[in-house]
């Protein structure tokens, strides 16, 4: 932080003016031999009362922000910082001011406003190597902020994307499943239909005589089946490639 101010009386226009203002300097001073041995919080209670006195006192709240800022009371150092932005320009310390303002601006991380306040430093005082430092710190550390964001939310979007698409998947696979299922219903009420029909044809009073059906062994039986559910899976790991390829083509051009 900047250097300490301290109230210098110009025009004494009355005497009863005369004698306020000499008690809010005699605060402020106060104030800056505590803040000097750092009893910071000593010397926050002479700035108070220095404000107390003259509300519109820029060195007692400048003081003031100094020593908050020494306890790293960072926010309130910045609202009483505040309220004296308007008197800042005037008050021939415009540059210490500023550069005040964005080293707590610094401690809260808000980078933009340090930056901001670096640089109205400098407007003031183009010579100041302090602030060109901290500017220079302050624009790094924001480009950092800024990118880690842009990074973040590049994160966020594509994990999205992904969960979108696996989501897809899943309900295209449970599409597939129960299709798959529905035919193998179809396929046995069929089965039962034709035996029922096959039957009613060989039952003794139909008059007809039963048809004779080829016999095979039951380990022909298994290969048989074995075989017709290997090419049954062999048909769906095609289609569900198939389909996987289609929604990562999708996927690329979307990224592109």
């Amino acid at each position: 932080m900047k250097k300490l101010l301290c109230i210098l009386l110009l025009v004494p226009f009355t005497a009863a003016f005369l004698s306020a203002r000499d008690d809010d300097r005699k605060d402020v001073r106060s104030g800056n031999r505590k803040f000097d041995k750092g009893e910071f919080k000593e010397a926050v209670v002479d700035y108070q009362k220095a404000l107390l006195r003259d509300s519109s006192s820029f060195a007692a709240a400048y003081d003031l922000a100094n020593s908050l800022y020494r306890m790293e009371n960072f926010n309130e150092a910045r609202a009483v910082l505040d309220t004296i932005a308007e008197q800042a320009p005037l008050s021939g310390h415009a540059s210490d001011y500023y550069y005040n303002t964005g080293n707590v601006a610094l401690s809260l991380k808000d980078y933009q406003a340090a930056v901001d306040a670096y640089r109205s430093a400098l407007m003031e005082n183009p010579g100041d190597l302090d602030a060109k430092e901290n500017y220079i710190y302050a624009r790094k550390k924001l480009e950092e902020q800024q990118n880690n964001q842009n990074n973040q939310g590049q994160d966020n979007k594509d994990n999205q994307n992904n969960q979108d698409n696996k989501d897809k998947q899943d309900n295209q696979d449970n599409q597939d499943n129960r299709e798959n299922q529905d035919n193998r219903n179809d396929g046995g009420d069929n089965g039962g239909n034709q035996n029922q029909q096959n039957d009613d044809r060989s039952r003794p009073d139909s008059g007809e005589q039963p048809q004779s059906r080829p016999q095979i062994s039951k380990q022909a039986a298994q290969q048989m089946l074995n075989a017709i559910m290997a090419k049954e899976k062999e048909t769906q790991d095609k289609v569900k490639k198939e389909k996987a390829a289609v929604m990562q083509s999708k996927q690329r051009e979307k990224n592109w």
